[in-house]
């Protein structure tokens, strides 16, 4: 018997929720529900949308299923999803995107999974005022957190027997983040050479999840293209009422319906509890109840088949006749052929401990200092001992030196100083005290090379 934590959440996360709970019982699931709570209502009561009770009880658990949730704007509150997939380094974001029978698209062949790194890129939501005109967003790729989304999704392959495994990104542009993020799948691909590796450019990719879905499998990829991909891919099946998610970590798991709370709808007794079901069963298959997972689906397959739908899926079932109908198709035990399997340890995956940048050879060459001008600067000196002035850019793209340029420039300058082999921290400091008094500078950023002399920070354009 498992312990669940259940978080009904807001909106018609409680109508839905419950329809999960009525056909688990009438399907004898060995689960019980441990009820916590998060969401508007514990906003009102505890100041907090996501009191420690609950975090407390997913701690304990280690596996929760939870509801749709509103995040209040303004106010400085976090987005509860965010702040629980933070709080237990939930790394893997999963979305299956099946076809199922019943419900009418373009589509009627579709069976992908989609791994989503969940916790760095641009979500990591380090940003910042660089000048009145320019914000910036920092994109955080790291080693360790590819690699363990990476691995995931190759063990997740692995178990469910898939083909392939696709890593989709945009390395010829992000070379250094994107490239980080491939070359992490292409060192793990090596080791499992029972699964079929490829990568795509996530432009590509798109096109082709349209023209020729057919040919992915499981896919892989950085944060933010995961996020828009995951959502084009619920599109192909019939959209996010109909599309399931899970969040997975080390030792611990959540799942949820990855649609919103629709609070306009909430209390009238025709939401479609389809995505929570099919999340729940997400969950059962995580759990290793593969048995009990092929019931619940077949049952609310031959529900849609049969024409019980809610009204987003162009029926006139309310919430509580679709849960009966699904309740009703349940096969016996003895029609299924897959077995529970329980799993008794959760899952967990290595993680790369960090490094040194002294252990990898890394050597400090020059730096990158981003200034606020209105104007390109003119009296940059050329040479600060072994540092030179190598370019100035703006957006990227290098200027040429005391020269009028026709192009728009923003108030946001690059000045890249280097020099010919490592220097000291005390020459770094003598760069500053030369620059600061000539510019209102914004952001340091370090150079380094490797040992082996190869550029660890990507060109100015036209450098």
């Amino acid at each position: 018997m498992y312990t669940i934590t259940l978080i009904r959440g807001d909106g018609i996360g409680p109508e839905i929720a419950e329809s999960v709970v009525e056909i688990f019982a009438a399907a004898e699931v060995p689960i019980q529900w441990e009820e916590a709570y998060a969401g508007l209502a514990c906003l009102e009561r505890f100041g907090t949308p996501i009191p420690e009770a609950t975090l407390e009880s997913i701690r304990r658990n280690r596996v929760a299923l939870k509801g749709p949730t509103t995040t209040p704007i303004g106010g400085g509150h976090r987005s509860i999803n965010v702040a629980i997939r933070k709080a237990f380094e939930l790394f893997a974001n999963v979305r299956p995107a099946r076809s199922i029978p019943g419900v009418q698209t373009r589509y009627n062949d579709i069976d992908l999974i989609l791994v989503r790194e969940n916790i760095e890129d641009t979500y990591a939501g380090v940003e910042y005022w660089q000048t009145p005109d320019v914000a910036e967003s920092l994109r955080l790729i790291s080693r360790p957190g590819s690699s363990a989304v990476i691995r995931y999704a190759f063990d997740l392959a692995r178990r469910l027997g898939r083909r392939k495994v696709t890593c989709v990104h945009k390395a010829n542009i992000q070379k250094v983040s994107d490239g980080l993020f491939l070359e992490c799948f292409r060192e793990i691909a090596q080791e499992y050479p029972d699964i079929e590796s490829d990568d795509i450019l996530v432009d590509n990719a798109c096109m082709q999840l349209v023209m020729r879905p057919e040919r992915f499998d499981v896919l892989v990829l950085p944060n933010l293209f995961g996020d828009i991909v995951s959502d084009l891919c619920a599109g192909l099946i019939g959209g996010l009422g109909v599309a399931p998610g899970g969040n997975i970590g080390n030792g611990y798991a959540v799942f949820e319906a990855v649609h919103g709370s629709a609070p306009d709808i909430a209390g009238k007794g025709i939401a479609n509890p389809t995505a929570f079901i099919l999340s729940a069963v997400q969950m059962l298959r995580h759990l290793g109840l593969h048995g009990d997972a092929e019931r619940i689906e077949n049952a609310l397959r031959y529900a849609l088949v049969s024409g019980i739908k809610t009204r987003d899926l162009g029926g006139n079932a309310s919430t509580r006749e679709f849960t009966k109908a699904v309740i009703s198709n349940l096969p016996p035990r003895s029609q299924v052929q897959a077995q529970n399997e329980p799993v008794s340890e959760p899952y967990r995956t290595p993680m790369l401990p960090p490094r040194a940048t002294e252990s990898e050879g890394w050597q400090t060459v020059g730096v990158d200092l981003f200034f606020h001008t209105l104007q390109p600067p003119t009296d940059l000196p050329e040479q600060v001992g072994r540092l030179r002035l190598r370019a100035i850019s703006n957006r990227g793209v290098a200027l040429e030196a005391n020269t009028t340029d026709e192009r728009y420039l923003l108030n946001w300058f690059r000045a890249r100083y280097l020099a010919e082999q490592p220097v000291s921290e005390a020459e770094l400091m003598e760069l500053l005290n030369t620059l600061a008094p000539r510019l209102h500078w914004t952001t340091l950023q370090r150079l380094y090379r490797s040992r082996e002399g190869v550029d660890l920070f990507s060109p100015i354009l036209a450098e």
